[in-house]
Parts: C-alpha cells; structure tokens; sequence
C-alpha cells in the first residue's frame, strides 16, 4: 500500500473534537503515516504538541495571519520561547502556520495587512534563529510572501512548504528557486481549476508535496453547492484519510503509478521538512 504523509491537517480544530482519534486511525489505516499539525495562534502551541505526541505524528508552530488581528507582541515571545523550550522535541519540524492572507474582506484594509506583514515578518527572523524550516499560507498574497522572504533570506536558501499553493507557474519557478516546496491538495480536483490543474500537472515532481488543510479545502467528492447546502445539506468535511483519494487523483492527471507519486510525494516531505525524517514510516 502506498504511504502518504499529509503535510498540513489541523487536526486540533473543533471540527473534529467529536472523533479526532477515530478520524487518525482511518487515515493511518489508509496509508497516511504522519501528519503535520500547524498551530495558528499561540493559545493552540501546547494542543498541537499533545496530539502529534499522542499520535505519532509532528507539529509546527506559529501565529496565521488571519489570527494576527488579535495576537499580541506577546505572542511573539511566547513562540520563540515554546521554540526554545521544546527545541530537543523530534517532532517539532516547523514554524508554521505562517504568512499572508489578502483574499478575506477584513485584509482589504491597509492597516490589516500591515499587521499581517508585521507578525509575518518577526516570525520568519524567528524561524531563522531557530534554524527551521517555514509553513507558509499565501492566499491571495503569493508576491507579497515571495518579497518578504526573499528580504529575510540573507543569502541562504528557504526549506518548508508554501501552503495550499495558487500562483503562476513563473510565480511557482520562483518559491522553488528559494528551496520551498509546493502543497496541493483538494483544490486541484475540481474540474473547473484549470490553472492549478494545469500547474499540478505541468510542475516537476521534486516541487510537489501533498496536504488535506483538514477539515477544510474539501476535494470536489466532499464538496457542497451554495444550493446543496440551503437544502441542508451540510458541508462535507475533509480529513486526513481523504490523501490518499487526492494523491490518486493527481496521479492520474499527471499519467504516473500511485505509488511513484507517494514515493516522490514522501521525499518531497522529508526535504522540505527535515525532521520527518527522524520520525520514520
């Protein structure tokens, strides 16, 4: 059987405070062997590290832009802090979720962005003191991320993974000349997302990894229409065990075995995020 590793799952969301641990042991049943639990705010530091220890699986953290209206310069000092603290931590991996978000309403205000640019900021010099690599949430926002990083490169490449990625393909040649890696995961199934289809399927293959963002970023299986849902159906909700359908869908548009890809897909992962490797299948 094939072997995944989802590399973005908020496994800490309510979504699943239901069934969290019936939900990881259906995607460890269906090949899913780690999962990567990016906190998005300071409150969630501890609770993500509970659960990748209790179930085998690795954790980043850091504060997500649209959390930033609320963060505190505080929080800041409790990231690096929670970094030094748990530096000796194997699962620890990144510093994640972390970077802009201009498509939400709110992010229209110049002042917002300039708070999101500001936490965005402190938290790459952060993960550059710690020596970690990044997970990098980029909606709507792929230049304005790619700016930041490249001023906070100082002559040294990036490791880590650009999020739930949507840009051009000169936009994509650009984070993988940084040393970054790109997410794909549900969005890419819907037949209508002709560039990113196009971009998951035209990408070398050493630049893709694959993620669920459970419960969110539904493949077009779980997904509702406005009209489905005002007949009360509810939303579906992704999880982790849905990788492996997702993998089989992009290795079909991209003509190659599932298992090349999940091979590929894997090591893309440990490249990315180093500490995986540790971690073991």
């Amino acid at each position: 059987m094939p072997v995944f590793i989802d590399t973005h799952c908020h496994l800490d969301a309510p979504e699943f405070g239901s069934d969290r641990s019936q939900v990881r042991a259906r995607a460890a049943a269906a090949g899913v062997a780690l999962c990567v639990i990016p906190a998005v705010a300071a409150a969630g530091f501890d609770t993500v590290r509970t659960l990748a220890h209790a179930h085998g699986d690795a954790y980043a953290l850091g504060i997500h832009p649209l959390c930033t209206p609320s963060a505190r310069e505080e929080d800041l000092q409790a990231l690096d802090a929670a970094l030094t603290a748990h530096r000796h931590d194997p699962r620890l991996v990144a510093v994640g979720e972390i970077g802009l978000d201009h498509f939400v309403p709110e992010a229209q205000a110049q002042a917002d962005r300039a708070r999101q640019a500001h936490f965005f900021d402190a938290q790459l010099r952060i993960a550059r003191r710690h020596g970690l690599p990044v997970l990098l949430h980029v909606r709507r926002a792929v230049d304005a991320v790619f700016a930041q990083l490249r001023q906070r490169a100082e002559g040294q490449p990036w490791q880590g993974i650009a999020h739930a990625f949507n840009g051009s393909p000169q936009q994509a040649r650009a984070y993988l000349d940084l040393g970054l890696r790109l997410g794909f995961g549900g969005a890419f199934t819907f037949d209508r997302a002709l560039g990113l289809r196009e971009l998951a399927r035209s990408l070398p293959l050493e630049a893709i990894v694959l993620e669920t963002d459970a419960p969110d970023m539904p493949p077009y299986w779980l997904y509702r229409t406005q009209a489905q849902r005002a007949q009360g159906l509810a939303q579906g909700r992704n999880e982790p065990g849905e990788l492996p359908r997702i993998a089989r869908e992009l290795a079909q548009l991209r003509g190659l075995p599932v298992q090349a890809l999940a091979e590929a897909s894997y090591a893309n992962a440990l490249a990315a995020l180093p500490g995986l490797a540790g971690l073991g299948r």
